[in-house]
């Protein structure tokens, strides 16, 4: 994205879009200060929520995405939690859009039924052209929408290992001694390993009212990966949440390591 900055700043542009390779996945930048911000998937990812969930049987994301639950209670469509990948996503029924914060979105599934950075990037040039017509940005949109739904900020906390067998201790080791409480949170711990239904993954989460946080070994590369959501009543108390779990994430696979 370094070099997409550098190009949108000599074009005095707005926004910048950028597909990987084979166009399946979509990065969004938007002008902030001086310079350009990155979007995260699940901010993009509640940004084509809002624009399709109106036009949508059902909505869905993987469950290391963002809780999209108010806002489908608002707009009255079914709201899916899967697991990670879109083979998973796309069996929804009657799905009308469904996102994973890698940043895959499918905004057509009736012909595109995976992700796919082109159309996704279309819709948000659009909106992106309609706010601007109304004064207003994207991050202005995302500030509305949290205003609305909640405010929550995600992030993420990867261990890459040279040895395999360092994920299955730490993991063991939390299945072993799962934490009550995640600093002032008192958590409920699902082992979803333990599950007998067609959600049965490699996966630990440690879950509160305001805290969300998701434990698995990558399924491309040897890391496992803590996915980290935290949510408030404003921005900059999640934000500080958020850092709170990414210090706690960080000591914790240290520890088991």
């Amino acid at each position: 994205m370094d070099l997409s900055f550098a190009e949108a700043a000599s074009n005095d542009s707005d926004i910048i879009l950028a597909n990987d390779p084979d166009a399946d996945r979509l990065a969004v930048a938007v002008r902030s200060g001086d310079g350009y911000q990155m979007l995260t998937g699940d901010q993009v990812g509640l940004l084509l929520a809002n624009q399709l969930a109106p036009s949508s049987k059902a909505i869905a994301n993987s469950i290391v995405s963002a809780d999209l639950s108010a806002l489908a209670k608002h707009y009255g469509v079914p709201y899916t939690q899967t697991l990670t990948g879109f083979k998973w996503i796309s069996k929804v029924p009657d799905l009308g859009y469904g996102y994973e914060e890698a940043l895959g979105y499918c905004v057509d599934p009736e012909y595109t039924p995976d992700k796919d950075g082109i159309t996704a990037a279309l819709i948000i040039a659009q909106m992106a052209s309609d706010l601007k017509a109304q004064g207003k940005t994207l991050l202005d949109q995302i500030q509305d929408l949290a205003q609305k739904f909640g405010h929550v900020a995600t992030g993420q906390v990867s261990l890459r290992v040279s040895d395999l067998s360092v994920i299955g201790k730490i993991t063991s080791g939390l299945r072993a001694n799962p934490p009550a409480s995640i600093g002032a949170e008192a958590v409920l711990f699902e082992d979803y390993l333990a599950r007998t239904d067609a959600m049965k993954t490699d996966a630990l989460i440690f879950s509160s009212k305001s805290i969300k946080i998701i434990v698995r070994p990558s399924g491309t590369e040897p890391k496992l990966k803590c996915y980290l959501q935290a949510s408030a009543t404003s921005k900059l108390d999640a934000t500080k949440l958020l850092e709170s779990l990414k210090t706690w994430a960080e000591a914790t696979l240290s520890a088991l390591k």
